[in-house]
């Protein structure tokens, strides 16, 4: 595409956002909200929306070579992927799980799965692809030096001649074998004799006949078959060859990287201008801009004694100095009202306040929401987005650009942003010159004073400045004279620093879902869409970890073979993190002791601080938490049980480092101890029917002799119960590279699939139970079964009606979830009565009780009555001590009761 698609692509862009962002607005605007549900939509709306354009966005930033628009676009780009964070943490709040869902607003967008999807900005690698390279040389020159890593054979280079005799040697055995084979024939046809003599004319009609025999069957084979394939296309029960558009997808990626080699020359001379630019203005402006600063400057002075007999206090840097001094309305030195900081600084202020600090980002407690209303969060990111829409409006939108058509870079926009760069920085050298002669003005004064008798004001004396309260004691660096490299090569040599694959986020097969799920039911994409937002979107972009609610540890559970570690290579391939893993598997033995444990847990702090970002993976999580390790396990998982929390404490805010864990059972774990350490669980089930059709179809999509119509839906229904993993396990022991030669001339059956994978291990329906009561054992997890009971009992409540006989009333029942009671059926004796009664007020009964007793007059029902006050008396009598009478139903009461 060219560059004049790519802008019309900015500017409807541009206008779907000024739309959301003032809808975006209003919803930061409403009052605490009740209804959970009315809410739910909304913001799941607005979260769609922003994941839409952050797309194209990304689409746009990545292909587009104007210099100066890619700085805005990237701007607005980040600021959009930070948003969706926010409204990610309002969903999760909001539904109380980590994955959300709305068919009816997805239904309302017109969105398909595909289109929901997050994709990762290219950038998070592309701007540092050198860096990656040197670092992977790096790693593999120190495993090569130790012996990890085999030595690449480096191939000679013949000589012309030794070429020439490997040529010669080559074709003399071709020669040979066509000269066997030549003498082989001749040797079949003596042996046969002469053939026998036939009717030439009959001979050659009848071959004419054979071989048209033969080619009409072939040909109206062939055109059946290609008319067959070509209607199963469009009915769509086969999906089309990929062959044919391999040619326009190689020119797009052609196309593509041209347009990313411009991008590198044009940004290269615009930092080139830049440079020269911000010279010229010194050279040639510099000289004047100072002594106008300083005149002005003097001017207000001279002012300021004028009308207050008095000279005035100048302001620090840190303060605006002399940009401050000027813009003060009255004469006393109080601060401006226009310098109220930004959402973003007062929120950094309050990030390093622990008094403010109210709760870890991203955290989310158990009682919050439960019953309060629902309040947004307030955005950091959504006044940045404004200024973006503001900056657009005001320079790009309306630009005439036919003079620029190969899209460079704009001098005169360079000149206004480097004059007001060099004004800030002579601003800044003149304000230093002025508070020396403020000083020394202050002196004169003093001594005048001082003359003509008066006594010599004090100058007031600064408040020194006191430690901030609260300030946390700086970890004390145990290797101050080591550089990075020695750190990075003993952690490296030690195997804590991992080389991992490369393994792109894409990898992990899966859409997202079709339809809402549960939280324990998600499918692949969502977990590849919730891992896109944790972990790379944080770790990738420094503005987004800074100012978003960004987690630091997070826990993936699952069973084996679910890609647990995939998910963890992909976190770091994407965002380019060194990968530390501190599993006790991979530490068992190194650094012995006290001691060496303390070192060690100090070296994966700094170094992973120093090579930012940084992942630090520990499997086997739930190991330092069990309450009983077995004896057979000897790598001593208990040695980090009190280093983990400490080590996600000490990550700050601003740094790209996260605590990623893995685990096959996490329910043998403490919960309690657990928490301490991760923030987020996240569980991956088990496949369902349409993951494992997904997966079959796209991991035998790889090999080219497997047809395009192999039935993967069988697969997929016979392994029901099996992972992803396994899938691609069995696809790898099949499907070898002999298998892939004779996969032409012996196609592939389900046989052969089934036959490895009957070998594998399914996971069972007790391992399943095991993690969804593990689940909900979470914080997450309480939370929302706490929710889902008070629900509950609110549609207990005002819906809910039980109807059952007096005699099941009275036995064995607890009914605390009601608190009326409409009686129907009397009996003749009271104390059934009472005891079903009683069985609405119970131990656990918090709410008021109402009883109701119905009885029809004129009927047996009064005499009911009667007889049960009579049989009260009874008991009162027995009670007190009187004298007893009969208990039983006697021939005077039944004729009472019927009148007889």
């Amino acid at each position: 595409m060219s560059n004049r698609t790519f802008n019309r692509l900015w500017t409807s862009s541009q206008k779907d956002l000024e739309k959301l962002a003032v809808n975006d607005f209003e919803y930061q605007a409403i009052e605490a909200q009740h209804d959970r549900t009315e809410i739910q939509g909304q913001v799941y709306e607005l979260y769609l929306r922003y994941i839409v354009i952050a797309n194209k966005l990304e689409e746009i930033y990545d292909q587009i070579v104007q210099p100066q628009k890619r700085i805005l676009i990237r701007q607005l780009l980040d600021n959009c992927l930070g948003r969706v964070l926010e409204l990610k943490h309002d969903l999760v709040v909001i539904d109380m799980m980590e994955f959300s869902y709305n068919d009816t607003v997805v239904e309302k967008l017109g969105l398909t799965p595909l289109s929901m999807e997050l994709h990762v900005p290219r950038y998070f690698r592309r701007d540092k692809e050198d860096m990656l390279n040197e670092r992977r040389k790096f790693m593999d020159d120190i495993l090569r030096r130790i012996g990890a890593l085999d030595e690449e054979v480096v191939e000679e280079e013949l000589s012309e001649l030794d070429a020439i005799k490997i040529i010669q040697t080559h074709e003399r055995a071709r020669q040979g074998r066509l000269r066997a084979q030549f003498m082989k024939e001749l040797k079949l046809l003596k042996e046969k004799g002469k053939p026998e003599s036939r009717d030439k004319s009959t001979t050659g009609l009848n071959a004419a006949m054979k071989i048209q025999k033969v080619w009409r069957g072939y040909a109206t084979r062939r055109q059946t078959r290609r008319r067959k394939m070509e209607e199963m296309i469009l009915i769509g029960m086969i999906p089309p060859q990929v062959t044919t558009a391999r040619t326009a997808v190689d020119e797009l990626e052609e196309a593509k990287m041209a347009r990313y080699q411009q991008q590198k020359e044009f940004q290269e001379d615009y930092e080139k201008s830049l440079v020269r630019v911000k010279e010229e203005i010194y050279s040639k402006q510099g000289a004047a801009m100072k002594e106008d600063i300083a005149d002005e400057i003097r001017t207000w002075f001279k002012e300021y004694q004028k009308r207050t007999g008095r000279l005035p206090d100048f302001p620090s840097e840190e303060a605006g100095g002399s940009r401050h001094l000027l813009s003060r309305q009255a004469t006393e030195s109080e601060m401006s009202r226009s310098s109220v900081m930004s959402s973003r600084e007062s929120k950094l202020k309050s990030s390093k306040d622990p008094k403010l600090q109210q709760k870890r980002p991203g955290e989310v407690s158990l009682e919050e929401g439960l019953d309060k209303a629902f309040k947004p969060m307030q955005s950091s990111f959504l006044p940045e987005i404004k200024n973006g829409i503001d900056e657009y409006l005001e320079i790009w939108k309306g630009k005439d650009e036919s003079h620029n058509l190969r899209q460079t870079y704009y001098d005169d926009m360079i000149y206004e942003e480097k004059y007001a760069d060099v004004e800030a920085e002579l601003r800044r050298i003149v304000d230093d010159i002025m508070r020396q002669e403020l000083d020394l003005l202050q002196i004169a004064l003093d001594r005048d004073r001082a003359q003509k008798g008066k006594k010599t004001k004090k100058g007031s004396k600064k408040a020194r400045r006191s430690g901030k309260k609260g300030k946390k004691k700086r970890e004390k660096d145990l290797t101050p004279d080591r550089t990075t490299e020695s750190l990075f090569e003993e952690l490296l040599t030690n195997g804590i620093i991992k080389k991992f694959p490369e393994t792109p986020i894409d990898a992990y097969v899966g859409d997202l879902s079709y339809a809402a799920r549960s939280a324990l039911n998600p499918s692949p994409g969502d977990v590849r869409h919730l891992i896109k937002q944790y972990c790379i979107l944080p770790l990738g972009s420094e503005t987004i970890r800074n100012f978003g609610p960004c987690i630091k540890s997070l826990l993936i559970a699952g069973p084996k073979g679910s890609g647990k570690t995939s998910l963890v290579h992909a976190i770091c391939t994407e965002t380019g993190s060194v990968l530390f893993d501190i599993s006790p598997a991979n530490i068992a033995g190194k650094y012995p002791g006290k001691s060496g444990l303390i070192m060690l847990m100090h070296l994966v702090s700094k170094v992973s601080r120093l090579l930012q970002p940084s992942v630090i993976y520990f499997g086997d999580a739930e190991k330092p938490f069990m309450k009983k390790v077995p004896k057979t396990d000897r790598t001593d998982p208990k040695r980090l049980k009190k280093d983990l929390p400490k080590l996600v404490k000490n990550i700050q805010p601003e740094d790209r480092i996260m605590l990623i864990g893995t685990s096959n059972c996490p329910w043998e774990a403490d919960m309690k101890l657990m928490v301490q350490t991760y923030q987020r669980f996240v569980y991956i089930p088990r496949p369902d029917y349409g993951a494992l059709s997904y997966a079959w179809k796209e991991m035998l999509s790889h090999y080219s002799g497997v047809p395009r119509q192999f039935d993967t839906g069988a697969m997929a229904k016979i392994s029901d119960g099996y992972t992803i993993g396994s899938v691609a396990k069995c696809i790898r022991e099949v499907i070898t590279c002999k298998r892939m030669l004779q996969l032409r001339t012996q196609p592939l059956t389900h046989l052969e699939l089934i036959n490895a994978l009957s070998a594998l291990e399914p996971v069972y329906k007790e391992e399943e139970e095991a993690f969804m009561y593990w689940w909900c054992k979470t914080p997450l997890g309480r939370r929302r079964s706490k929710q889902m009971e008070m629900e509950h009992e609110a549609r207990m409540e005002l819906e809910n009606v039980m109807l059952l006989s007096l005699t099941a009333g009275g036995v064995g029942l607890n009914l605390v979830g009601a608190n009326h009671l409409l009686l129907l059926d009397l009996h003749w004796n009271p104390q059934l009565e009472a005891q079903a009664q009683d069985r609405v007020y119970r131990v656990g009964q918090k709410k008021t009780v109402y009883i109701w007793k119905f009885m029809c007059v004129e009927t047996v029902e009064q005499a009911i009555r009667g007889l049960q006050e009579k049989k009260l008396g009874i008991a009162n009598e027995v009670l007190t001590g009187t004298k007893q009478k009969g208990s039983k139903l006697s021939i005077d009461d039944l004729k009472a009761l019927f009148g007889i």
